[in-house]
């Protein structure tokens, strides 16, 4: 009888031991399952938005109308690529008009000279990687309708807006087709410059192009000769943080300094936005990637060249 209580006695011991660590077990879980805040950033605009399931990570200010700078290029670019039959091979010869329009408007240039012959393609690196604004007025030119490079580039502009209500983008308007604007009529919000962003990020063609830390290009010059053209992105992003995909930078004063930026890891593709950031909008950039992919990357800033453009 004493062996039988004492068999008995071990057997609840060892009952009372699994049900403590049945206890232990639940609590972690239960913590492990509870959801992190959102990042803190400087940007008065952000937005992060899982680009699969539409879902809405992270949110500042996101219907606050802003000016959105160079950022407008993406709408720029979508317009060019989803033209009807669009041949991106179509050669554009450069006008003077660009190069003076970017010395105008003390503007970022892919620095495009003068008589040279562009394809649709190029124009589309020039325009995203370096931010030339001679780059985006070839564009409009090219694909606007009217009799003069003004009236031409009017009517591309007005195509950006036209597209905008198309994609539902009920705060956004654009009165340039660079981001370059005097006035307060270009300007979206993060939310719908997310939106935007993940519309052209379905074009093959334009995440190739987004992507690029850099390029060269060579055309025919106006010499007859080969021109060599080579630029960096300035979306600083790229190459530095793992699995950066695009997108693009903007600073103007009235602004300040943007990023549109995108990240794919496990087949999980996110976007960003960060509008008129008051510190730097990269380590910012970083938190909110990081919240998104529950990571903590290390990250080493990719330089930018001396003579590279800066946005």
């Amino acid at each position: 009888m004493h062996k039988r209580r004492g068999t008995v006695t071990r057997r609840w011991k060892v009952a009372a031991v699994a049900s403590t660590v049945a206890v232990a077990i639940v609590v972690p879980v239960a913590v492990a399952q509870a959801s992190p805040e959102p990042p803190e950033v400087s940007a008065k605009g952000a937005y992060l938005l899982d680009t699969g399931s539409g879902e809405e990570l992270m949110a500042k200010g996101a219907d606050t109308k802003r000016p959105i700078a160079s950022t407008t290029k993406i709408m720029a670019a979508l317009v060019v690529l989803e033209t009807k039959n669009v041949d991106l091979d179509k050669q554009v010869t450069v006008k003077e008009d660009y190069r003076d329009y970017v010395t105008k408007s003390e503007a970022s240039t892919a620095d495009l000279q003068t008589g040279d012959k562009l394809t649709v393609n190029q124009l589309l690196y020039g325009m995203m990687l370096p931010s030339g604004c001679d780059a985006a007025m070839a564009l409009a030119d090219t694909f606007g309708t009217g009799d003069t490079v003004a009236e031409r580039t009017k009517s591309f502009v007005s195509k950006m807006n036209a597209k905008a209500e198309d994609l539902g983008l009920t705060n956004t308007h654009y009165d340039s087709f660079d981001g370059v604007s005097a006035s307060s009529g270009n300007y979206s919000t993060p939310r719908e410059v997310a939106e935007l962003t993940q519309r052209a990020m379905k074009n093959a063609t334009f995440q190739k192009v987004v992507k690029s830390v850099s390029t060269k290009q060579e055309a025919p010059a106006a010499n007859g000769r080969t021109r060599y053209y080579s630029w960096d992105n300035t979306n600083r992003i790229l190459g530095s943080y793992k699995g950066a995909v695009g997108v693009k930078t903007g600073t103007t004063t009235p602004a300040g300094p943007c990023l549109v930026f995108a990240a794919k890891r496990d087949g999980r593709t996110v976007v960003g936005v960060i509008l008129n950031d008051a510190a730097d909008r990269y380590p910012d950039a970083q938190k909110m990637l990081d919240f998104a992919y529950d990571a903590d990357t290390q990250v080493k800033w990719r330089k930018l060249p001396k003579d590279a453009q800066r946005d």
